[in-house]
């Protein structure tokens, strides 16, 4: 396949050489005809002097130009490409998992940059988040479909980051979607909103993390924070916690966690809080409520890196005012999905906001995504979840 050539500035190919998944506009020669192509086009990334490196989607228009898709120069960026990347990582999530409830692609860290696709069962709910997935859209349904057979598919065109590659946001379902869907994680059975809810749906990345705080719950009340449907604090529930609240702003997100406490039969145990978690912080404070695990799993505070100063004050916030209602010798779990935080720099104001609440404490685990989110080693932005547990004094 003959595809346009884009050339790299001399010296800007180490990264690329080093196994970076993207190159940066400035790092390339955008000259008339590169900014003619169309975004998402396919493009043969060379050096300088003109030998050639790489298959790229090239987007003229976004800070990041150029999303690698393989170092085969001659290959052809098609269905049975996608279907191969695709079979790929579903040989992998196989051997992790017994239930076909997972993340089925990863962006970069399956080697398609721009694609995400979560897996509910017969249900697939995948996210086209560069110009250049959005432009395979039917192929990608097509090698899904090959690969997995009869099964629906939603394509989620809603997520902020297409709009720096100057895509719309919109939805548009491929199949019927089922009115009532589930997924299963740790055994139990959720309820989740495809269409309407965050993201997929739901966030499988914390799976292990929440079977970990589960772990502590035994016998003890638990506050889940920010708990989107539910899944930490249902899954204490389910280890033997005796009783469990959970806070969000959203209703939905609370009607979903009300449904999955009614699959798993537990909403006698259940309360539920419309509020945002600062001031429910301050209810419970006020109420001298104390409980044997607290859970705080915030939105990414820090979108961008100019939010980091503020995001890592409301951290220590969030630790400060968590770590007030922890009962003596139970447990403090903390969670940052956003990857403008530093870890180090996470782990320190969490730290901070339970020393200004006049606790102590040891670090009992600190952990990232789960395995289905494999992260690119040449990209600190797919190890962008960080999980704290402490044990309080």
């Amino acid at each position: 396949m003959s595809y346009p050539v884009i050339r790299i500035n001399e010296g800007h190919d180490r990264r690329l050489r080093n196994g970076s998944p993207w190159l940066y506009s400035n790092e390339l020669q955008i000259d008339k005809a590169a900014k003619a192509l169309p975004p998402g086009s396919v493009v043969r990334l060379a050096s300088h002097d003109g030998r050639a490196l790489a298959l790229a989607h090239f987007n003229p228009h976004s800070l990041i130009a150029a999303r690698i898709l393989t170092r085969n120069t001659d290959g052809l960026i098609d269905q049975d490409f996608l279907l191969r990347r695709c079979r790929r990582a579903l040989e992998l999530r196989e051997l992790l998992y017994a239930t076909p409830h997972y993340r089925l692609v990863h962006g970069e860290a399956d080697g398609l940059p721009g694609l995400v696709i979560d897996r509910f069962g017969d249900t697939l709910v995948v996210q086209l988040n560069s110009a250049g997935m959005d432009g395979l859209a039917a192929e990608i349904i097509g090698a899904l479909s090959e690969l997995l057979g009869s099964v629906d598919i939603h394509l989620r065109k809603d997520a902020p980051v297409r709009l720096l590659e100057g895509l719309t946001q919109e939805e548009e379902p491929v199949a019927e979607m089922s009115a009532a869907l589930s997924t299963i994680e740790n055994g139990l059975s959720f309820a989740i909103d495809t269409a309407g809810g965050q993201k997929t749906g739901w966030y499988f990345d914390q799976r292990e993390n929440r079977a970990f705080a589960a772990s502590l719950a035994k016998d003890a009340s638990v506050l889940d924070l920010y708990s989107y449907a539910g899944g930490f604090g249902l899954t204490a529930l389910a280890s033997g916690a005796r009783e469990l609240v959970c806070v969000d702003r959203s209703e939905a997100a609370l009607a979903l966690a009300t449904a999955s406490a009614a699959l798993q039969g537990v909403e006698a145990k259940m309360q539920v809080r419309v509020s945002d978690a600062f001031a429910a912080l301050d209810e419970l404070a006020a109420e001298k409520r104390r409980f044997g695990l607290v859970l705080a799993d915030p939105p990414p505070f820090a979108r961008s890196r100019k939010d980091l100063p503020q995001a890592l004050k409301a951290y220590r916030k969030v630790a400060r005012g968590s770590a007030l209602l922890v009962a003596p010798g139970a447990f403090l779990c903390l969670s940052c999905c956003s990857h403008n935080v530093p870890e180090e720099d996470f782990a320190r104001e969490c730290y901070a906001g339970i020393r200004s609440a006049g606790r102590s404490g040891t670090l009992i685990r600190s952990a990232g995504a789960a395995a289905d989110h494999p992260i690119h080693p040449a990209l600190p932005e797919s190890a962008y979840l960080k999980f704290l547990a402490y044990r309080l004094d």
